[in-house]
């Protein structure tokens, strides 16, 4: 796979417009899939950021996130959100429980299915052992009940925002 700092500022300007496109439409394409990866983790970055410098219980995420949260926690009412076990949400018994939930939000949140990045522990920074690759509703609710339940209260004090780069032209 081509690492993204393979990949020139033309070509993500270029492609840009390509993301919008259904995934099916690409076969491994190496460009594509480093574009994407690009865009989930400059998602994170500037999320965490804002978690870094905002009190996590008034970050209001979509204008859905009321009817986000308390659905989710219709659906997984005891579902630990501290840290999660990948599995719960990628084996086969996990996506089968997550699908009705994902797809009530379909034609309601956009880019519901996009990929996004997920800290595994709430206490943690994004890492390579701390990251997992969600659908972004999922990365709603699971971050969703993490600031109203005040899982990521303490990022504030352990965190300082990070500088963010922007791509070289």
């Amino acid at each position: 796979m081509a690492k993204i700092e393979d990949v020139s500022a033309d070509q993500l300007l270029a492609g840009s417009s390509i993301l919008s496109r259904p995934a099916e439409e690409f076969e491994n394409d190496q460009t594509i899939e480093a574009m994407w990866a690009m865009k989930a983790f400059e998602h994170a970055e500037v999320y965490f950021n804002i978690l870094c410098s905002v009190d996590p219980k008034l970050l209001k995420l979509t204008p859905h996130d009321d009817q986000i949260y308390q659905t989710f926690r219709e659906f997984f009412k005891d579902l630990k959100v501290d840290v999660i076990n990948e599995d719960e949400l990628k084996s086969e018994a996990g996506k089968a429980r997550w699908r009705p939930f994902c797809e009530q939000f379909k034609d309601v949140v956009e880019d519901y299915s996009f990929g996004t990045l997920l800290r595994a522990d709430c206490s943690k920074d994004y890492s390579q052992e701390n990251s997992i690759l969600t659908s972004r509703i999922q990365f709603y609710a699971i971050e969703l009940a993490r600031n109203r339940e005040g899982f990521n209260d303490q990022i504030r004090q352990k965190f300082k925002p990070k500088k963010l780069e922007k791509a070289k032209p």
